[in-house]
């Protein structure tokens, strides 16, 4: 297993309790990160998690609801009151919410004003908190988790959730051409088909076979695949890499 000291850093993890975030949050904190666990609804995942390292690490759970501004805002203050400085902002949390265009506009719509509000207003107010944040304490490190969506494109129910994806991706990258002089870094990470909660539902609807005939591999991503370079990522090691994507697909789509 990879072994990084970051004893030192206190990480905000939106989108923790579950899938990917739950993922990156136990190897953060396995690792002696002091993680900010985020989460909507899953709160016994997430009290369970940071209960497994409450003697190596300061870590605590966090509770917003993204699709709510104010409550963006006084997550990201809470955190701040809580740990006086962040290192490390990653932005995962997310929806996949289906709306076919055969539905009316008017249902579409609201899928999409959804998925938007979750999924990009919510990570565009937080990376503004977190400039603000990262220049008076001389630096920090957004990592934002992406879709290989943005670079293949998605299927014709999820138009929402491919953009929104998209937004990020080009935030992101604005993020660290424009603040790297301010030593602020700027991450994107790529995932393909990762096996996660939120992909049951898929995998039961059109099976795994038919994941498993879109990768190079024989076996699905998973979110511990993930999590390792999420860590190195926050560590430092990779600071001159600021901006790049980091594709994790299993070969299904190569760029």
């Amino acid at each position: 297993m990879i072994q990084l000291d970051l004893s030192k850093k206190n990480i905000l993890l939106t989108g923790a309790s579950d899938g990917i975030g739950r993922s990156a949050a136990n190897f953060l904190m396995k690792m002696g990160a002091n993680v900010a666990v985020h989460y909507n609804s899953n709160k016994s995942s997430a009290e369970t998690l940071v209960n497994t390292y409450k003697e190596t690490t300061n870590s605590k759970v966090f509770k917003a609801d993204l699709a709510n501004e104010k409550e963006v805002f006084t997550l990201f203050n809470n955190v701040v009151e809580h740990f006086e400085k962040i290192n490390v902002i990653i932005l995962n949390a997310g929806v996949f919410l289906k709306h076919s265009t055969n539905e009316s506009t008017t249902d579409w719509l609201a899928v999409w004003k959804k998925t938007l509000d979750i999924n990009l207003n919510s990570v565009g107010l937080l990376t503004k908190l977190g400039l603000d944040h990262f220049k008076e304490q001389g630096g920090g490190t957004f990592i934002y988790i992406g879709s290989r969506a943005v670079f293949r494109g998605e299927t014709e129910e999820y138009l929402g959730y491919a953009a929104s994806k998209g937004g990020i991706v080009s935030l992101a990258r604005s993020v660290a051409r424009s603040f790297g002089k301010q030593n602020i870094k700027s991450f994107i990470v790529s995932p393909g088909f990762t096996r996660t909660q939120m992909a049951e539902s898929f995998i039961k609807t059109y099976g795994e076979e038919r994941m498993l005939n879109e990768i190079a591999l024989n076996k699905l991503t998973t979110p511990d695949d993930i999590a390792p370079l999420v860590g190195l990522m926050c560590s430092g090691l990779m600071d001159h890499a600021t901006g790049a994507t980091i594709d994790i697909n299993a070969g299904s789509h190569i760029r």
